[in-house]
């Protein structure tokens, strides 16, 4: 790679850090602020939080990675460091899974008993599907330790040209591997992110000549909002695949562009989150005035 291009992609790397660092930590910040405060927090901002935990976690990481891919740090000593990288990024689908989750049972109107029953029960069920996440990414944490085959160094192209037949096949059972354990979030994801979508449209298409003023556009905000929501994870699931599938050669631009693509969907719906919530809209601003008045 080119000298201009390295510092290219180094500067735009760290710009997607800090950018990502910020925006997830007026998150945490706010509702930690919250939770001090008045000594609880509501379900919905707990596990905006966690989210936004983990998202901090996988921006370091993947800036980690660039570091690594750019020989800046050796990269074979991250190899062991994956562990982490897929404990962080299961994790974070995990909790996305459950904010489309949560937003799909509250919002969409579904006259089922099931349903209804979700819709009382939901916000007490947040602490265990917060817990069960974590101990479901921890336990696929420890598997993954156990089989160092699953990240050994031919994930990262240092497989001997001996060895060739045996690499692809582990890289054909590693991808296949992975693929189970993310379908299963981006499964539930889709059919509660389509369900709410499907359910606001339909009663956007009813309202639209009973209704006038605010509530329609708010309506057709939210209809974005989850629209954005849902391009962006699977976007990011696409590229998670992509990276762990070894279509790309390591360092190469589309592989640069896969982990860039990454961190800036955790960002975009970061962003997204703060713009739609008003009081974390009001501290982000608040915080930018601040800055720029010191300035």
């Amino acid at each position: 790679m080119l000298e201009s291009q390295l510092i290219s992609h180094l500067l735009l790397t760290a710009i997607q850090l800090l950018t990502g660092l910020f925006v997830n930590a007026i998150i945490v910040v706010v509702h930690g602020t919250g939770l001090l405060k008045h000594r609880k927090m509501i379900p919905l901002e707990a596990l905006v939080s966690c989210l936004a935990m983990s998202r901090i976690c996988l921006e370091l990481a993947i800036f980690y990675l660039n570091l690594a891919v750019f020989n800046l740090i050796d990269i074979r000593q991250f190899v062991g460091k994956f562990v982490i990288l897929s404990f962080v990024n299961e994790l974070g689908l995990w909790f996305a899974t459950w904010l489309s989750v949560f937003y799909c049972i509250k919002i969409a109107r579904i006259a089922h008993p099931l349903f209804l029953w979700l819709k009382l029960k939901i916000s007490k069920l947040v602490p265990w599907l917060i817990l069960g996440s974590l101990l479901h990414a921890s336990s696929t944490c420890v598997f993954h330790s156990k089989q160092p085959w699953i990240f050994s160094e031919d994930l990262l192209g240092f497989s001997s040209q001996n060895a060739t037949a045996e690499s692809e096949d582990i890289a054909t059972l590693r991808f296949t591997l992975l693929f189970a354990e993310l379908s299963l979030p981006s499964l539930i994801f889709l059919i509660s992110a389509l369900l709410l979508l499907f359910s606001l449209g339909r009663h956007t298409w009813q309202m639209r000549n009973t209704a006038a003023g605010p509530c329609p556009r708010a309506r057709v905000r939210s209809l974005l909002s989850i629209f954005a929501f849902l391009v962006l994870y699977l976007c990011h699931y696409l590229m998670v695949l992509l990276l762990f599938s070894q279509v790309f050669k390591l360092t190469s631009l589309r592989f640069l562009f896969c982990i860039s693509l990454v961190g800036s969907c955790h960002s975009g719906h970061s962003i997204i989150l703060i713009l739609g919530n008003p009081k974390l809209k009001q501290n982000a601003e608040k915080f930018l005035l601040h800055r720029k008045c010191r300035q």
